[in-house]
């Protein structure tokens, strides 16, 4: 068996995000926030037919992660997966069209993918019944952790089992302050139901202990970070608290793929 775990973010961003993860013959996407064109063709640019993917599992009902759900469902039979409060939410808006019911997963319960577990574990941002995931295939783990909110009870303790992750690091404090959002908006933001800034990020990973092979930053805000501001905090953070252990940071593009990772 083939225990490689590729990944790799098709977009990542409040303009829509869609991640991908292989392991062997097993091919997932988390989160359907492209058109269906978008995420066929992007997924080809890896040689990946979009047909192949066995389930589409989204995190929350935030429409830049659930858009294009419906069209994925009709476009190509994908099926989807998500919380009932996720279903709950998005059934009540008729955001998704026409879409049959989606296999429902409870917050804190593993899926089961041929060799693959999904974990999920509940976060506290503001969406009701919000996930986020590790996925495991037995020799390596990684963590997809975007829109947590918080750094919650037992977030610091799964980081430490992980291999590789996707994490949020969505603002820098001193951009949002100074910046056009309203106040309103910038306190949802750094509040405990919104996002992690670079350093609550930074500071996650510096304590995530040395099994982590190398961090991808998703998700940061087009007004209050910049990827170089993003990396300039979390390499500063890291050399000062993490023994001086050059932890690899890669960046996932908001408007494009980004490289395919591996572990």
């Amino acid at each position: 068996m083939n225990n490689k775990l590729r990944f790799a973010s098709l977009q990542s961003g409040s303009n829509g995000n869609c991640l991908y993860v292989e392991s062997g013959d097993v091919r997932l996407l988390f989160d359907a926030g492209l058109t269906g064109l978008q995420t066929k063709q992007r997924l080809e640019s890896f040689g990946v037919d979009i047909l192949t993917v066995q389930a589409v599992i989204i995190s929350h009902a935030h429409d830049d992660h659930i858009r294009y759900a419906g069209v994925l469902q009709r476009q190509y039979n994908l099926p989807i997966w998500m919380t009932p409060g996720a279903f709950q939410k998005v059934r009540t808006t008729g955001r998704l069209g026409n879409i049959s019911t989606p296999h429902l997963f409870g917050c804190g319960e593993t899926l089961t993918f041929g060799m693959v577990n999904v974990e999920t574990f509940p976060t506290t941002h503001d969406a009701p019944e919000g996930v986020c995931f590790v996925v495991d295939n037995s020799s390596v783990r990684l963590g997809i952790m975007t829109d947590l909110g918080s750094r919650f009870l037992g977030l610091r303790e799964i980081i430490a089992t992980l291999d590789g992750i996707y994490l949020e690091s969505n603002y820098d404090p001193e951009m949002l302050e100074n910046g056009i959002y309203s106040d309103v908006l910038k306190q949802r933001i750094r509040s405990g139901h919104g996002h992690l800034s670079n350093v609550e990020a930074a500071e996650l990973l510096s304590l995530s202990g040395n099994r982590l092979r190398w961090a991808c930053l998703g998700h940061l805000s087009a007004k209050n970070n910049t990827p170089a501001t993003a990396l300039e905090t979390h390499r500063t953070i890291l050399e000062q608290t993490n023994s001086g252990r050059a932890l690899p940071l890669h960046i996932a593009p908001r408007y494009e793929v980004s490289e395919m990772l591996e572990l």
